[in-house]
């Protein structure tokens, strides 16, 4: 056992604290630790303006080196830390308890510019998504990953919760899109593995361990993630559809015909739709009055011209057949990204409202209709006076599910009960972090849980990283690190 290991197991309260940051004072630079008034207000937002204790001070590592040596200290002294990105998650995993501090990578920023023929980009974990995909622009190359907060959402926080957002259709989860991690572990092991190579087959994937583990087994330095043909042309359209099931058949009709190059199918209900265009002060950009809207769109990179007539015939014959009541289909890149900007509002939206809830759930897809009709009622039962504003990605069955009511919680309770039954999960994007915890064996079963918990006590016997946050252990009688 080191001196340092020896002092952390004896010093208590203020005295150990004292004694943690004189160590981190050795190893790191000083702009790399915030401490009292130094500590921006910054570091306790929540997007949902939930209350976040003062971090007992903030680590701001420059680079793997600096983390690694700033973790070897926490971790002898038994630091709790809270591993923030962007803070745009929905889960409360960025969210502060007494006597934690705060580990954020804002400081390590940096994605080098992709290498001629590469189809890869090295990108730190600190790094906004929006870098990435003008770096993959850049290359005349797409990065696979949007979403709304893509400014601000960084690319560490996408691998902790798994990012999905609007084109998981063409391109998966941002599991689909690494290739390789750097990752420091709690005591401040560095693991690498950023080989650009396709196949790799020389024992257990680790990088798969720390992809949607939400910060508590390791935490992410640098990331190798895969880029895609940028496409050729790109075509959306918005329509009116008299039903979900309507909608359903639209997606079977699409998927058959215009096959991978489907790269998007949104959903928004009237409440949603209404609500966004009021919100932004837009026209909307259709005026039929529909149970359901849809926003879909295709991206091509070879017989483009093919790929989008097919694209405009299939929804021409949906409006003939009655499938669509109408439709507006983008004629310039303006009006497409004007459809793609009315959707991204959507979140801010719903947070302008009051007692308002929302379940970042999935159901299988083609059981959306029966659970969105079941799930409705069901939550009218609770409250009669219950709105809905639900929208999101219905092409891979993950539903914003948003409402307002002044019984969100039993409401929300019952919703993930519905979710359970309907074979879905309670979440799809966001992860548990705190406020999941206690419906997490809604989605996984006790064996699951269970070897989650071996994997944390294996990786962070001390309980470090991101404690609380998932599921609850009990780390006094964790074994000590020598």
């Amino acid at each position: 056992m080191t001196k340092d290991q020896r002092f952390g197991d004896q010093m208590v309260g203020d005295q150990r604290l004292e004694a943690l940051l004189a160590r981190l004072a050795q190893v790191v630079p000083a702009q790399a630790l915030l401490t009292g008034d130094a500590i921006d207000p910054r570091y306790q937002e929540d997007r949902r303006d939930r209350a976040s204790a003062r971090p007992a001070f903030v680590l701001r590592p420059g680079s793997t080196a600096e983390l690694a040596a700033a973790m070897a200290a926490c971790h002898a002294f038994h630091q709790p830390l809270v591993v923030q990105g962007g803070r745009t998650g929905l889960s409360g995993a960025h969210r502060i308890r007494a006597g934690e501090a705060v580990l954020s990578l804002e400081r390590m920023t940096s994605v080098e510019p992709v290498r001629p023929g590469a189809t890869t980009v090295l990108a730190e974990a600190g790094a906004p998504l929006q870098r990435v995909q003008e770096a993959a622009t850049e290359a005349g190359q797409m990065f696979g990953v949007d979403i709304g907060a893509r400014g601000t959402a960084t690319i560490g926080g996408n691998i902790a919760t798994n990012a999905g957002g609007i084109r998981v259709l063409r391109y998966g989860m941002f599991r689909a899109q690494v290739a390789g991690l750097e990752v420091v572990l709690a005591d401040g092991t560095i693991l690498s593995a950023l080989k650009d190579i396709a196949k790799d087959n020389s024992g257990y994937d680790l990088n798969q361990l720390f992809i949607g583990c939400e910060g508590t087994l390791g935490i992410v330095t640098r990331a190798l993630l895969r880029l895609h043909p940028r496409p050729v042309v790109e075509a959306n359209a918005f329509l009116a559809l008299p039903s979900v099931e309507a909608a359903l058949a639209l997606l079977e009709q699409l998927r058959a015909e215009v096959g991978g190059v489907l790269s998007a199918f949104e959903i928004m209900l009237p409440g949603a739709y209404h609500g966004v265009t009021r919100h932004l002060g837009i026209t909307p950009p259709l005026s039929t009055e529909a149970p359901v809207y849809v926003l879909a769109e295709i991206q091509a990179e070879a017989c483009a011209a093919a790929a989008e007539e097919v694209f405009m015939t299939t929804l021409m014959a949906a409006i003939e057949e009655g499938l669509a009541l109408d439709a507006v289909v983008s004629q310039s890149p303006r009006e497409f990204l004007a459809l793609w900007d009315m959707r991204d509002g959507c979140a801010d939206f719903v947070r302008s409202l009051d007692h308002v809830a929302s379940g970042d759930i999935s159901v299988p897809t083609l059981r959306i209709a029966d659970f969105l009709r079941d799930s409705q009622a069901a939550l009218r039962q609770i409250d009669p006076e219950t709105a809905f504003h639900v929208f999101g990605h219905m092409g891979d069955g993950n539903l914003h599910y948003v409402f307002q009511t002044p019984q969100k919680e039993a409401a929300m309770a019952r919703l993930l009960e519905l979710v359970a039954a309907y074979g879905g999960s309670v979440s799809a994007e966001h992860g548990i972090g705190v406020d999941k915890k206690p419906w997490l064996h809604l989605s996984r079963s006790p064996e699951q849980i269970a070897t989650m918990r071996l994997l944390k006590a294996a990786l962070d016997p001390r309980g470090i990283l991101n404690r609380g946050r998932i599921f609850d252990m009990d780390f006094a009688a964790a074994p000590m690190q020598s």
